[in-house]
C-alpha cells in the first residue's frame, strides 16, 4: 500500500513513522522499529575501514560522528579518522565530513529500512529539522538529500509537533510548543495554519543528560569516599563509571511513573543500592525546569489555547506541573514530532482531510399564520427564499515527480545497517 514516511534525526535517537494514502478514512501515523531501543535507533554514523559507515552503532568517538543534525549550516566540517596530534597522522587517514551530508545519509539509510519493510519506496518524505534552521542551511538539506537520491521535504519540529496534536484535538487559536529531549530544550508558538509564529532554542538550558548528572551526583554524595577513593585510571573504574551512568538515566526514566527507586552500584567489595525518591530528584531539577518555564513564558508571553510537550524529558511530573495554563501530554512524546513529520508528508501529497459532510437538518420558514411562530417543515415556501450553497472547490492534486536515486559519491561509498550488515552496493541504487 502506498505511504508517506517522517523522519526525525534528533540528537540522541533517528526515529520514522510511516502513513498509509490507501483505504478510507484518515490513516493514522505509525512509529516504525529501526532496530534501536524505544524503536529508533542511535544517530550515530561510524566510519569503517573500507570507508563506509555503520549506523546506530556504538564505536571509538575519533570514527564516530554525533550530533551533526544539530550542526547543519556550520561550514566547519566533521573530522572522523586517527587523533590529528598522534605523530603517526596523516591527512589522507582522515575523512572531512559535512553535517548535511551525513544527516542526508541517515535520512536515506531509514528511507532504505522503511522500504524493506514495506516493499515499495516512500511516496514522499518529510524531515523534521530544529525550528532554528535558516534558508542557508535549508538550502544545504535540500542539496545533500537529493545528492543521496531522497525527494524530501522539511519542516520545523515544532510544526510537526502541531500536526501530530491537531489529529486527534483540533485548536482554534495558537498553540505552545514546550520541548525538552535529552540534549535540548525549545519554546516554540505555532498558529493554526501550522505557521511557526515564534521559536526560542535553550543553548544553555539544562536537559535529560543533565538530569542524569543531577542523578549521579546524587549517588556520589550518598556513598561519599567509597566512590571518591577509586583509582579513576582504572579501567575497571571506568567501566563502573559507564554502567553506573546507565543506571542513573534508567532511574530518571522509572521515577516519571513511580516515587521511588534505587541505583545499583558495583563497587569492587560488592553491590550496594542506593535509593532516591521523585521528591528528591524533583529538588535537584527543579531550577533547572523552572528556569526552562520562564524561558517558556516569555516566549508565548500573548496566550496560548494550549501547550504541547514533547520530548523525552517531557514525562518528568514536574515539568508538567510546572507549566503554565492547560497542557496536553502524549503517552509518548518523544514520538509526537515523527509522527507529526508523517503527517505533514501526508497533508502534502493529498491535501488537509476533507470535512464531513453536514447532516441534514429541518428548515425552518415563514407562514402567513400568525398563531405559528416557528412552524418547521411541510410547507411550501417561494423558491426565492432560498439559494443553493455554492459548490464545493475542487482539490487539485498535482502528483510528485520524484528523482531517479542515486549513489552517494562524495565522502562515502555505502552504508552499513545496524548490527554489522553491509549496505547493498551501488548497482542496487543505494
Amino acid at each position: 500500500m502506498p505511504y508517506v514516511l517522517g523522519v526525525d534525526v534528533g540528537t540522541t535517537r533517528t526515529a520514522a513513522a510511516v502513513c498509509r494514502l490507501g483505504g478510507t478514512g484518515r490513516a493514522e501515523p505509525e512509529v516504525v522499529g529501526l532496530g534501536g531501543p524505544g524503536g529508533g535507533v542511535a544517530s550515530t554514523l561510524q566510519l569503517t575501514p573500507d570507508g563506509a559507515f555503520a549506523v546506530g552503532e556504538p564505536g571509538d568517538p575519533r570514527w564516530t560522528a554525533t550530533g551533526f543534525a544539530r550542526r547543519v549550516g556550520d561550514a566547519v566540517p566533521i573530522v572522523l579518522g586517527p587523533d590529528p596530534l598522534s605523530p603517526d597522522f596523516r591527512d589522507a587517514d582522515a575523512e572531512q565530513c559535512m553535517a548535511e551530508e551525513l544527516t542526508a545519509l541517515m535520512v536515506m539509510w531509514v528511507a532504505d529500512q522503511v522500504a524493506a519493510r514495506e516493499g515499495e519506496r516512500p511516496a514522499h518524505v518529510v524531515l523534521a529539522h530544529p525550528p532554528g534552521w535558516g534558508a542557508h542551511a535549508k538550502g544545504l538539506m535540500h542539496r545533500a538529500l537529493r545528492s543521496v537520491g531522497v525527494a524530501a521535504s522539511l519542516v520545523p519540529e515544532p510544526v510537526a509537533a502541531a500536526e501530530n496534536h491537531a489529529y486527534s484535538r483540533s485548536f482554534a487559536g495558537s498553540l505552545g510548543v514546550f520541548s525538552l529531549g535529552s540534549h535540548g530544550f525549545g519554546a516554540s508558538v505555532v498558529g493554526r495554519g501550522f505557521e511557526l509564529l515564534k521559536a526560542v532554542e535553550g543553548v544553555d538550558q539544562a536537559a535529560g543528560v543533565d538530569f542524569d548528572d543531577a542523578v549521579f551526583s546524587h549517588v556520589r554524595t550518598s556513598l561519599g569516599r567509597e566512590l571518591a577513593e577509586l583509582d579513576a585510571d582504572d579501567p575497571r573504574t571506568r567501566g563502573l563509571f559507564g554502567r553506573l551512568r546507565r543506571d542513573c538515566e534508567a532511574a530518571k526514566r522509572m521515577l516519571s511513573g513511580t516515587v521511588e527507586t534505587s541505583i545499583p552500584v558495583h563497587l569492587p567489595s560488592g553491590p550496594v543500592d542506593v535509593p532516591i525518591t521523585r521528591a528528591q530528584f524533583e529538588d535537584l531539577i527543579r531550577p533547572d525546569v523552572e528556569q526552562a518555564v520562564a524561558v517558556f513564558d516569555r516566549v508565548v508571553s500573548g496566550g496560548v489555547e494550549m501547550t504541547v510537550l514533547v520530548g523525552g524529558s517531557a514525562r518528568i511530573p514536574l515539568v508538567a506541573a510546572s507549566v503554565p495554563g492547560r497542557v496536553v501530554l502524549e503517552a509518548a512524546p518523544e514520538t509526537s514530532v515523527v509522527k507529526g513529520a508523517a503527517l505533514a508528508a501526508r497533508r502534502l501529497v493529498v491535501g488537509p482531510d476533507a470535512e464531513p459532510e453536514p447532516t441534514e437538518t429541518s428548515v425552518m420558514v415563514r407562514d402567513d399564520d400568525p398563531s405559528l411562530r416557528f412552524p418547521v417543515g411541510g410547507l411550501d415556501a417561494p423558491d426565492a427564499e432560498f439559494t443553493a450553497p455554492p459548490p464545493r472547490p475542487p482539490v487539485d492534486i498535482t502528483p510528485l515527480d520524484l528523482p531517479e536515486r542515486r549513489t552517494v559519491k562524495r565522502v562515502v561509498r555505502g552504508l552499513v545497517p545496524t548490527g554489522g550488515r553491509r549496505a547493498r552496493d551501488s548497482e542496487d541504487g543505494r
